[in-house]
């Protein structure tokens, strides 16, 4: 069976080994003193704390396990091996909307590292799928939730 790799930045290669280094090393103890003192507190069966406990050693022992494995099928990517126009996963793409002028930018990292929020977006979501290895000046044609999105890109950084 063929792994599925994680294509990041350095950057986010970096983050997310600190995010595990955290988890095992800070949350991971927090949450056995957790379950010791939940434990301490008599029958398991009517116990909530005990029980929350347990549900949040779960979905940390999950979150540890997910980002093990994406840190070792990381394919981080150099961003100084391709053209400097292109457009590919590491870079900042600035493009204006066809329609109504409205200029917008991205950063194109991976899904791992995504963050709507602070303008990073997964190279899987459907804007970067479209721009990924065009250049500047190209017109593309986004398919979004909301119908087709008609952009000219500006900048590649």
């Amino acid at each position: 069976m063929v792994q599925k790799t994680y294509p990041m930045t350095a950057e986010g290669k970096e983050k997310l080994a600190e995010e595990l280094e955290t988890l095992k090393m800070v949350k991971r103890p927090e949450v056995i003193d957790r379950i010791k003192i939940a434990r301490s507190f008599g029958d398991l069966s009517e116990n909530s704390e005990y029980e929350s406990a347990k549900d949040e050693q779960s979905s940390l022992e999950t979150r540890i396990a997910e980002v093990e494995n994406m840190l070792r099928f990381a394919e981080v990517i150099d961003v100084d091996s391709i053209a400097a126009d292109e457009i590919a996963v590491g870079k900042t793409v600035s493009f204006t909307d066809d329609e109504d002028g409205e200029e917008e930018t991205y950063k194109i990292v991976g899904a791992a590292e995504s963050d709507p929020f602070s303008g990073k977006i997964s190279n899987d979501s459907p804007i970067a799928q479209a721009l990924l290895g065009k250049h500047v000046g190209d017109k593309v044609a986004v398919q979004t939730p909301g119908g087709d999105m008609h952009v000219t890109i500006t900048e590649v950084k």
